[in-house]
């Protein structure tokens, strides 16, 4: 399977390409550059494996959540590729990605991802390890607060990871759920290897979709809804 997969949801830029049981990757942490260097990073990479963009079989986009411009950028591209190419798009959870990197680095039966949401709150994913090590949700994704999150007591100490930049940005947090999560620092932002696996999964299981379906995760409405067509 030839899959292209990249995800600007958080600061860093990430995008792989995936040739059977080939990957190629670019990572890069770059805040507010993502326009400058997502398209470059691609080139590249189809350079080389030495394909062109209708020889892959999808686009695996990391569909956050996370940054509103961040998920437009990545969305907005992967529909053109998929239109110009004739080509599906997957998309994947951008905390679910976390999730398998976490998961591909520890032994942890259980993975509790925080992004940061911006005020005072984080993008958070509670999953289980599952087939092949990928993660499977848990709950709903949802936007969390600096406060105990209930699941975490349920699932008891030991066994869960957290992964993600969100807990680092909200020391309160931490602290709510210390001794029920093993902090991960080195697991901060998605990489595109890791959407490349979820991909794959997902496409056997049929969760293609047409381009003019993407639609990004946005889980805060007001930011992601003009104000015009909101609810009353």
């Amino acid at each position: 399977m030839k899959l292209l997969a990249f995800d600007t949801s958080t600061t860093a830029c990430t995008a792989a390409l995936g040739l059977d049981d080939t990957v190629i990757e670019r990572h890069e942490v770059r805040e507010r550059e993502h326009t400058q260097i997502l398209v470059p990073m691609l080139r590249e990479l189809m350079a080389e494996g030495g394909i062109d963009y209708p020889d892959l079989d999808a686009v695996v986009l990391g569909n956050g959540p996370g940054s509103f411009i961040g998920m437009r950028i990545a969305a907005s591209l992967a529909q053109g590729i998929a239109f110009a190419a004739d080509l599906p798009v997957v998309p994947v959870s951008s905390l679910a990605a976390l999730a398998a990197q976490a998961f591909a680095g520890s032994g942890a039966r259980h993975a509790a991802v925080a992004q940061d949401a911006r005020m005072g709150q984080v993008y958070f994913g509670l999953y289980r390890r599952g087939t092949d090590d990928l993660p499977e949700p848990l709950t709903d994704e949802r936007l969390q607060a600096q406060s105990r999150v209930p699941e975490l007591a349920e699932l008891g100490a030991g066994d869960t990871v957290a992964p993600g930049g969100g807990w680092q940005r909200y020391p309160e947090l931490a602290a709510a759920n210390e001794g029920f999560v093993s902090f991960d620092p080195v697991c901060l932002y998605p990489r595109a290897a890791d959407l490349l696996r979820l991909g794959a999964s997902a496409s056997r299981r049929g969760a293609s979709i047409s381009p003019d379906a993407v639609a990004p995760t946005y889980l805060r409405l007001e930011v992601a809804v003009p104000p015009a067509l909101r609810s009353p």
